[in-house]
């Protein structure tokens, strides 16, 4: 089978190498800071540990959403235009337009590969914080990424739902790595819930969908999440799963 290398950039961000295609996950490049949203705002702790110039092209932007600032800044923004093809949510479509192309929960769409082929890129839905919150959170994505003899890759997006995940595992499961946006994001939006998941409700998602490998996003970097690697590491081991979690380091990547 096919291998799968993922290199970690920082906070959601990723590069993800699979049968001959880039696929860069919610680009995020902007320096430390208070970045407004509304009213509020979100404070980034940690630069990224690459540049937009140092990603190189790519042949894909996979976005969650664009409607909060630590899945879509303006360097992001700015990196986003030049990429041939960036699928993300209606509503993302509706707001930036081109390369931004609109996938429905469970649409499909198909990315030729070099060598012969495609990669199939399945919409899958995400709930960015409890039932309830999604006229306050606004519209978020995840994907499920497969192919013939390609080993398949679920990226959840901003998440919170396992309720979700079950119905993905149970549609396009069972997935053989699963890149889990985590941290146990909170703000004063949702009080009292999390907005992403929790370190044991990843390491439940990586038992649900069966996954081989899970490789973590969106856990550090910025100051609303409660939850780190110190806790992804206990919840996986806890859940006897430490062998599937591959906790990255800014920078460095993983083939697997």
């Amino acid at each position: 089978m096919t291998t799968v290398e993922i290199t970690y950039v920082g906070g959601p961000t990723a590069v993800i190498e699979l049968a001959g295609l880039r696929l860069l996950t919610d680009p995020t490049f902007d320096a430390p800071g208070a970045y407004p949203i509304g009213s509020r705002e979100l404070t980034k702790t940690t630069g990224p540990a690459r540049r937009p110039g140092d990603i190189g092209p790519v042949d894909a932007v996979l976005l969650s959403h664009d409607q909060h600032p630590d899945n879509l800044d303006t360097s992001g923004r700015a990196h986003l235009t030049t990429a041939p093809l960036a699928l993300s949510t209606p509503s993302a479509e509706a707001r930036l337009g081109a390369p931004v192309r609109a996938l429905a929960p469970w649409e499909r769409t198909e990315l030729p590969r070099p060598g012969g082929g495609v990669l199939h890129v399945t919409a899958v839905p995400a709930l960015h914080g409890p039932v309830g919150s999604e006229a306050l959170v606004g519209e978020v994505t995840g994907f499920v990424l497969s192919g013939e003899s390609l080993p398949r890759v679920y990226v959840s997006g901003d998440n919170a739902s396992l309720d979700l995940v079950r119905e993905i595992a149970r549609r396009e499961g069972p997935i053989d790595i699963a890149v889990l946006f985590a941290g146990a994001a909170r703000t004063s939006l949702v009080p009292d819930a999390p907005l992403t998941l929790t370190s044991a409700q990843a390491a439940e998602a990586a038992r649900i969908l069966g996954a081989r490998h899970v490789v973590p996003l969106h856990f550090e970097h910025w100051a609303h999440f409660t939850e780190d690697g110190a806790t992804l590491t206990k919840a996986f081991a806890e859940a006897g799963l430490t062998e599937r979690l591959h906790l990255l380091a800014p920078g460095a990547s993983v083939r697997l």
